[in-house]
C-alpha cells in the first residue's frame, strides 16, 4: 500500500536481495537461503496486492496473467498494467480479442494433442495460400512491435491499443481461413500462424490466466 500510495516504482527483487545480504553471509548455502526468502517475500507481495487490488474493484485474474509474465516485480508498474488491460477488455475490441485469443488456443490444444507434438516454430510465409493469413501475419508483427515499444516506455494503455489493431484481422482470418486442411504443410503451417496470435498476446499479459467470457 505504502507503494501505491507513494507512487514509488521500485524492484521489489533487488530491494529485498540487498536487503537480505545485510543479513546473511555470502556462503553458497546462505545465497540458496537467499534466494529462496526472495521468492517467498515477493510472492507475499504478490498476495497482498491481490487483496488490495480486490477491495479496490479490481480482478485478481487481470493480476495473474501480468505476473504470469515473468520479471514482474515493480508494484507500481504492474498496477499500472493491470488497469490497463482491465479497461482494454471492457472494450469490445478487447473482449473480441480475448474471444479470438481463447479460439487459436483451443484449436492449437486439440491439435496438439492428437498429433502429439507442439506448433510453436514460426510459419513459413510462402505457405500462405489467402490474403487473410497474410494480413493476420502482419497485423501480428505490427501489433506485437508496437505493443512491446509501448511497455517499454511504460505507456500500457498505447500497448493495448497496438493489440486492438490486431482484432480485425483475426476475426477475418476465422471467418475466411479453413485450418483443418487435407495438405499437411498447409495445416501445419495454419495452426503456427493461430499460434503467433497467442505469442503475440504476451508482449500484454498471459491471457490463459484471464478468466470468464
Amino acid at each position: 500500500r505504502l507503494f501505491l500510495s507513494n507512487n514509488l516504482s521500485l524492484r521489489l527483487t533487488e530491494l529485498i536481495a540487498s536487503s537480505l545480504r545485510q543479513h546473511l553471509d555470502r556462503a553458497a548455502p546462505a545465497q540458496a537461503s537467499s534466494q529462496l526468502l526472495t521468492a517467498d517475500l515477493l510472492a507475499f507481495f504478490v498476495d497482498r496486492l491481490k487483496v488490495q487490488l480486490r477491495e479496490q474493484g479490481m480482478r485478481h485474474d487481470l493480476v495473474d496473467a501480468v505476473f504470469a509474465l515473468g520479471g514482474q516485480d515493480d508494484l507500481l508498474l504492474v498496477v499500472r498494467r493491470v488497469e490497463a488491460l482491465g479497461k482494454f477488455l471492457e472494450s469490445e475490441d478487447g473482449k473480441n480479442l480475448l474471444t479470438g485469443y481463447r479460439r487459436a488456443t483451443n484449436i492449437i490444444r486439440i491439435e496438439e494433442k492428437k498429433d502429439a507434438r507442439e506448433y510453436v516454430d514460426n510459419p513459413d510465409a510462402s505457405l500462405y495460400r489467402q490474403d487473410e493469413e497474410r494480413a493476420l501475419a502482419s497485423g501480428i508483427a505490427g501489433a506485437k512491435e508496437d505493443a512491446e515499444a509501448a511497455i517499454e516506455r511504460e505507456d500500457f494503455a498505447a500497448a493495448m491499443r497496438a493489440m486492438a489493431k490486431l482484432r480485425p484481422a483475426v476475426d477475418s482470418c476465422f471467418d475466411a481461413v479453413t485450418g483443418n486442411v487435407e495438405e499437411p504443410p498447409l495445416r501445419e503451417n495454419r495452426l503456427r500462424l493461430l499460434n503467433q496470435i497467442r505469442a503475440a498476446t504476451r508482449a500484454v499479459a498471459d491471457f490463459s490466466r484471464i478468466e470468464g467470457g
